[in-house]
């Protein structure tokens, strides 16, 4: 199983998690968009250049 994928399943995980301990479905939303954009805010620019030239590379396979 590749790394997205196993990150995919993690967050669909967490969502489920959470709905069943009773957070609404705009929390769920923005915890599973919020923290990989802030994480990603949270980069050097250097490294921002960098996971996108992985991430292009990755998908030119």
């Amino acid at each position: 199983m590749s790394n997205g994928a196993k990150v995919a399943v993690g967050g669909v995980a967490i969502a489920i998690v959470l709905l069943i301990l009773g957070v609404p479905l705009w929390g769920v939303l923005l915890v599973l968009f919020g923290v990989p954009a802030v994480g990603y805010l949270l980069l050097d620019p250097s490294q921002r250049r960098r996971l996108r030239r992985v991430s292009r590379k990755e998908l030119r396979r």
